[in-house]
């Protein structure tokens, strides 16, 4: 064997070699640190109230975002706080109350059933289908906020329950459907689900599956389900708790389809059994929402009496005449639609209440959490006085004021509608779902992310958030499908108005009549915050897109191709205007807000606030640079701006979301003691 060409051969001398080199590192380093590399003293939690000044009364601000029923929220809160259904728990010397997502799907779909009927024994429900008038409505909504703030579970169960198949009953049946099922839903007699969705179709509800057809020697409606992919799909409540539902189907009539009608059809007896040809399966466990239990649904050939036909908008006679004032087969389906716009005026303003949570949670912490300094010797630095992490932030605060007042708005013009104001709150709905429930979703990331890993832990709410709301952008319509309806309906406008002659009236387009405004060449900082250039971009944006828009889809037609083929094919321009109409529909809505109050701090607060809104939105959308709206130099002075309306929000950060007006109990722990919350007695604890 060959000797080892190593002049340490044996083990010892390996070990002294080895030995000699680590000390030769070690003599390198001084074992006794200088004084700025020593450790420590241990941080301690100071809460932000003690060094942030309130510059505003927070109260006010409040009641003008909130906009109504606070005190009926407030005794919602209480409510919930004051029963261990909820889940209560102790935590950095505070209570916090939140759904126990630990628990298996089965068992969170029987503690969100349980809520409920602690709820409607303390008389919540009280009046949401039989009260009248706005007053009702508002209440109604204010109680929906409050749910969802608690729990998106919660929420949704009471929402399929009270706006799909309860406003399905108000708005599709006719007086005989509301004795019969209105007060029986209101104290949960029945138990009601929605199912219109299927595996095969979504979004396009016109071409749903499942067939009704009528018999005329019995006098009833047989609904099958003749195919797996009209199986009725993601149907709430269905899996384990409704007993009826509102069935979705194409009516068929002597061979000739009518279009899609809805019907009651009992799915469950009194003791909670399938009923006989009904099939159900469940959705299973999803990214959230467990606490409530979707299912599938297959008729096999289910009869239900002609009664059971929904019929405000058409009906069959007993010898199988079909009847409706409503000729026009599209009138006819848009009618049948009115129920998702209700629930479409609920998420919008629910989404915002979840941008409000994130905020209150990620703001409050990085308004404690220090990380490094930068001066020697210095003390850490505060996360939110950072610039970088203001311009995370801010801008998101502001973007979520802004939204507060268009979710208001939207619920005010819905409690108040006329039948000639369906159209606008349609628009309106679609447009303000999608941009709402997409602001959350970029909230929410963006909070998690601000929170360090705090953010992934459950009990800080918003890493969960993400997943529980994550439906909304599918949910009661695709995001991108409602905006290209919002477009469509902006085109059908324009071609009205132009082919008329007649200038533009709703949903603010009045601006339309009017030249297209001038920027200015040069933008200084006085400019870029007046309101007269925010309102003139913003108009000038839209009115160009639509003109753009409306030539693009003629051209497509002057070739010969059909107005469906058109619009597929102008979709970039469609996706621009939809954009354009939200964030100025949004911008009217602050404007309108701002207006109205007397000068003072509130108004000044809200004059910063409206004006980051504007910018962030120039400075976000490529189309003002695209379309030659703003010159790259004028960009660039937008960002500059909207840099230093962050420094000048700062100071005003906790006041502005304390004002949102969510009790501690229902933020989390990191928005407050959290050193505390994860000290070693809290473990044991």
């Amino acid at each position: 064997m060959a000797s080892s060409s190593c002049p340490y051969s044996t083990s010892i001398d390996r070990v002294t070699f080895r030995t000699r080199v680590l000390a030769r590192h070690f003599d390198q380093f001084d074992l006794n640190p200088p004084p700025s590399l020593q450790s420590s003293v241990c941080l301690n939690y100071s809460p932000p109230e003690l060094s942030e000044g309130f510059e505003f009364d927070i109260n006010e601000m409040r009641k003008l975002i909130d906009g109504h029923n606070l005190e009926d929220r407030d005794w919602l809160f209480g409510l919930m706080k004051q029963s261990k259904l909820f889940c209560p728990r102790e935590r950095g010397g505070r209570v916090f109350v939140s759904p126990d997502y630990n628990q298996s799907m089965e068992q969170q779909r029987e503690m969100t059933m349980r809520r409920i009927e602690y709820l409607l024994d303390r008389g919540v429900f009280q009046g949401f289908l039989t009260g009248k008038g706005p007053e009702a409505e508002l209440r109604k909504l204010a109680f929906f906020e409050v749910f969802g703030i608690f729990d998106h579970s919660l929420l949704t169960k009471l929402g399929v329950h009270f706006i799909l198949w309860g406003g399905a009953i108000q708005f599709f049946g006719t007086k005989h459907h509301h004795e019969k099922w209105l007060r029986d839903t209101e104290d949960y007699v029945v138990k009601g689900c929605f199912a219109m969705t299927e595996l095969g179709h979504g979004s396009n509800v016109r071409g749903i599956e499942t067939v009704a057809t009528y018999d005329s020697s019995t006098g009833e409606f047989v609904i099958n389900t003749p195919c797996e992919s009209a199986q009725k799909y993601w149907i709430g409540g269905a899996a384990n708790h409704a007993t009826h539902a509102i069935v979705f189907s194409q009516l068929n009539m002597n061979n000739s389809s009518q279009g899609v009608h809805a019907f009651v059809v009992q799915i469950r007896d009194g003791n909670g059994n399938i009923c006989q040809n009904v099939r159900i399966a469940d959705c299973g466990h999803k990214i959230g929402l467990n606490g409530v239990d979707n299912g599938r649904i297959w008729f096999d050939n289910v009869r239900v009496p002609r009664e059971n036909l929904l019929n405000s908008v058409a009906d069959v006679s007993l010898d199988g005449q079909y009847l409706s004032e409503i000729k026009d087969p599209d009138q006819r389906f848009a009618a049948f639609l009115a129920p998702l716009t209700s629930g479409r005026v609920n998420m919008s303003s629910i989404a915002i209440y979840i941008s409000k949570i994130s905020l209150a949670i990620a703001i409050r912490y990085s308004l404690t959490r220090r990380a490094f300094s930068i001066t020697p010797k210095g003390p850490e630095v505060l996360l939110l006085d950072y610039p970088s992490h203001q311009r995370r932030l801010l801008p998101l605060l502001a973007k979520t004021y802004a939204m507060s007042f268009a979710a208001l708005y939207l619920k005010t013009i819905y409690v108040k509608r006329t039948p000639d104001s369906n159209k606008t709150i349609h628009i309106v709905s679609s447009a303000l779902k999608a941009t709402l429930t997409w602001h959350n979703m970029r909230t929410l990331q963006e909070c998690r992310e601000a929170c360090g890993g705090q953010g992934l832990k459950t009990e800080n709410l918003i890493g969960h958030l993400k997943g529980e709301y994550d439906v909304q952008s599918t949910f009661e319509g695709d995001n991108n499908v409602l905006m290209q309806q919002v477009s469509k309906a902006l085109l059908a406008e324009y071609v009205a108005a132009k082919k008329k002659n007649r200038a533009f009236r709703g949903l603010g387009l009045e601006h339309m009549n009017k030249s297209c405004p001038i920027i200015p060449s040069e933008l200084t900082s006085s400019t870029l915050r007046s309101t007269q250039l925010q309102i003139d971009v913003f108009c000038l944006r839209e009115q160009d897109l639509l003109g753009r828009f409306a030539s693009e889809v003629s051209e497509h037609q002057v070739r010969g191709q059909n107005k469906e083929y058109a619009l597929n094919m102008s979709y970039q321009l469609a996706e621009d205007l939809g954009k354009a109409f939200s964030e100025r529909t949004i911008f009217q809505t602050f404007i309108e807000a701002e207006t109205v109050l007397p000068s003072g701090s509130l108004k000044n607060i809200l004059g910063l606030l409206r004006s980051m809104y504007a910018l962030i939105s120039l400075e976000e959308d490529a189309s003002f640079l695209r379309y030659g709206y703003l010159s790259p130099d004028n960009a660039a002075s937008v960002r500059k701006e909207v840099a230093k309306l962050c420094s000048e929000l700062r100071p005003h950060a906790l006041a502005l979301v304390t004002s949102f007006g969510i009790p501690d109990a229902f933020l989390s722990p990191i928005a407050y003691n959290w050193i505390e919350a994860n000290s070693w007695s809290s473990a044991e604890h």
